[in-house]
């Protein structure tokens, strides 16, 4: 018998199964093999116990563990280690993590050992020495078998069957991952059928078709009303773009995000100066608009020895008080501080915008190089070349970024666990009946300062 009733994922309204559902049930059923809440093998006997009554709650039971509170500990303090020991599976892998992380506090109690921080405990674990073991032991055994299709996928040749090669591709990984701890050997399997279809795919049916071709083409669009075609640039199916961009040009990649960095420095500058700038007597609180035409069109309004004269942090801005009660008092052409702080200001904020014109004007030249550089490169490549792009840089690394998702997965469940448990009993009952008084003596005082009494 087997109950795959949780073995789905939400489609609209409908409930889909996955290609990890469909083959760990066929799996199931051939094999025979018991898998505890998953399937098992029922004698006539029991059936016959049962009044042949074949609901499967009655033969299988695969509920999650239900997540009990712990009174005591509530009371007295410390972690259940019920709780603890249910983390075996990782104890087991780890075995010197769960004398670090814990020390005995009662016969059936634990506490957060004092090397381990609330606010700290999940980088705290993560950097543990056995959990960067078991990571990097994965992560291993991933380029064991990375290295192994390396070889064989660049055997591939023109008028291979994709469909007998996805076939053999993934039961070949599903393979190498069943018995991994803690794994699950069929979420890894289900990470090569979405690549698969979103994108390993095509590239399959590409080369079983044409061989290892890595073959530019424009993209143009075509305007429904008027029938223009415009051409929005090329791309490579097999070999992206930005995998020629990372094996043969980081360099100038390198040099384009260093101009992206420091364009964005000086956005950051212009942003910060208009804030502080924005109130109702800033430099800026004129303008309909903050914008270049604005501020040099206020700039030539402005006497141009505003230019020269700036009012010392903190001066009070006396002169425009007496040139707003008393406009006779007031020479009109001898510049006020203000004009002075707003000039320098407006003049920060265009030459800010004169540097930004600048570098992205220097970002594009670059990236259209860049571009040109990658769009020459491709009729130069080999076969070999080809192959290395898009068997080791495309296909094994975005299936190894996969897969790393499962380990962060596994390596996140248990400081996750490990965090709920020491943030749900660290306040016991009495001291949070201790914390309750003290709140309320300080109330009262509070209340006493203002002359209420409080019963």
């Amino acid at each position: 018998m087997v109950d795959a009733s949780n073995g789905f994922i939400k489609d609209g309204n409908k409930n889909r199964l996955r290609s990890r559902d469909i083959h760990q049930i066929v799996d199931a059923y051939r094999k025979g093999v018991e898998v505890k809440g998953y399937a098992r093998s029922v004698s006539f006997e029991e059936i016959e116990k049962n009044d042949f009554n074949l609901n499967l709650p009655r033969y299988i039971d695969n509920r999650a563990a239900e997540d009990v509170q712990d009174i005591e500990a509530h009371l007295q303090g410390g972690i259940p280690l019920r709780d603890v020991d249910a983390l075996q599976g990782y104890w087991d892998i780890c075995p010197n993590l769960r004398k670090s992380v814990f020390e005995p506090l009662r016969k059936g109690y634990v506490a957060l050992s004092e090397n381990y921080q609330l606010s700290t405990l999940n980088s705290q674990l993560q950097a543990h020495p056995d959990l960067v073991a078991f990571t990097d032991r994965l992560e291993a055994n991933f380029t064991t078998w990375s290295n192994k299709q390396s070889v064989a996928l660049k055997h591939l040749q023109q008028g291979f069957n994709p469909k007998e090669f996805i076939h053999t591709f993934s039961e070949d990984l599903l393979t190498h991952y069943q018995g991994q701890p803690l794994i699950d050997a069929y979420a890894v399997y289900q990470h090569i059928m979405d690549y698969w279809t979103e994108v390993l795919q095509d590239d399959a049916y590409l080369i079983a078709a044409d061989g290892w071709k890595a073959e530019t083409y424009r993209i143009t669009e075509t305007n429904k009303k008027t029938g223009k075609t415009k051409d929005k640039g090329w791309a490579c199916d097999l070999v992206p773009k930005e995998l020629i961009v990372a094996r043969y040009f980081s360099i100038e990649q390198s040099a384009i995000e260093s101009q992206q960095a420091e364009l964005e420095s000086l956005e950051a500058q212009r942003t910060e100066l208009e804030e502080e700038h924005s109130s109702e007597d800033g430099a800026f609180a004129e303008l309909e608009k903050i914008n270049k035409a604005n501020i040099t069109a206020r700039l030539k309004e402005l006497k141009p020895s505003a230019k020269g004269r700036a009012r010392p942090p903190g001066e009070p801005r006396q002169q425009e008080l007496i040139a707003a009660e008393s406009p006779s008092k007031y020479n009109s052409n001898e510049p006020t501080s203000s004009e002075a702080d707003e000039y320098a200001a407006l003049q920060k904020w265009l030459d800010l915008n004169k540097a930004e014109a600048a570098l992205k004007k220097a970002i594009k030249d670059a990236d259209l190089a860049l571009d040109q550089l990658a769009y020459e490169k491709y009729p130069k490549l080999s076969k070999s070349e080809i192959q290395t792009l898009a068997v080791d840089d495309k296909w094994l690394a975005t299936l190894q970024q996969r897969t790393h998702s499962e380990l962060d997965r596994i390596t996140q469940a248990l400081t996750q666990r490990v965090k709920e448990l020491a943030e749900r009993y660290e306040a016991p009952l009495p001291k949070m009946a201790n914390r309750v008084d003290e709140l309320e003596a300080k109330v009262n005082t509070h209340l006493e300062k203002m002359g209420f009494a409080w019963n």
